[in-house]
């Protein structure tokens, strides 16, 4: 399958379940229908829905390739193994909360890697149908046409600080130390909806703790293709093996990458 035909193939596979397992639902969710599945998340009927669809359909398009997707994986934690080799990795309605809760922003993330290394992804919004398109070297894509990363051009930047999953200290060294550089905005509790943001000129730069391969596989690798810069704190590039790392910087340009990282870098303690 040559790449046009592949990404024809998955964005027609992510329209289709998009319609049939989470529109339906979308404010229509009845309460047996949400399930908490930890302190700080919930899983719908529609998150396991799509996600069924989604592993069926990939399998069909590459057979034998490896389906790393968040709602299996939270059942067997060995599923992640095959974030080492070639797989796809799915987050099969990123911003649960905000869809649980009848609001938007909610979306599918789908990325595909080899070795760790994220070369292709696709990022869309369920509502709006605006669907986000990287291939490793080829570029970013919104709805079939390239972009390129654009700044807010404000002073100070715009900043979206994705704090909740900071331990208390760093989380107030961080507002203490580094928020007062720039014009706080606040996060949408979904990378689906971040990422375009950080390129599309609404936010100039964002800080990530946790870093889940199914949350920022794609979105790393669109942002860098289309011109800004996602890494880790130390400059490192984004592994999806990396599994128990922490720690991401998204931003529209290199400059403001480095002006976060050195901020960051800074703070005491």
């Amino acid at each position: 399958m040559n790449a046009q035909s592949l990404h024809d193939a998955v964005a027609e596979l992510i329209r289709h379940v998009a319609q049939t397992a989470i529109q339906p639902h979308y404010q229509r969710l009845a309460s047996h229908q949400i399930e908490a599945k930890a302190a700080d998340d919930v899983v719908t009927v529609a998150d396991k829905l799509s996600e069924e669809m989604l592993t069926e359909g990939l399998m069909k398009i590459m057979p034998g390739l490896a389906v790393v997707g968040e709602e299996a994986t939270h059942a067997d934690a060995g599923v992640l193994d095959g974030l080492a080799g070639d797989c796809w990795i799915v987050d099969p309605l990123d911003g649960t909360r905000n869809f649980a809760a009848g609001k938007p922003p909610f979306g599918i993330l789908i990325a595909m890697a080899s070795g760790g290394v994220t070369h292709t992804g696709w990022i869309y919004d369920v509502l709006t149908d605006r669907l986000c398109v990287a291939h490793q070297g080829k570029g970013a894509f919104v709805n079939g046409e390239r972009i390129t990363a654009r700044v807010t051009g404000e002073t100070p930047p715009v900043a979206a600080l994705s704090l909740i999953f900071l331990d208390p200290a760093r989380r107030q060294a961080v507002l203490d130390h580094v928020a007062p550089h720039y014009r706080m905005v606040d996060v949408p509790y979904c990378a689906a909806e971040q990422y375009p943001r950080l390129a599309l000129g609404e936010n100039d730069v964002s800080i990530f703790e946790r870093t889940l391969a199914w949350d920022h596989a794609a979105g790393d690798l669109w942002l860098n293709e289309a011109g800004g810069r996602c890494a880790r704190p130390d400059g490192s590039p984004y592994r999806v093996d990396e599994i128990t790392r922490t720690g991401l910087i998204g931003a529209a340009s290199p400059a403001l990458w480095e002006d976060m990282a050195r901020r960051m870098e800074a703070i005491p303690g």
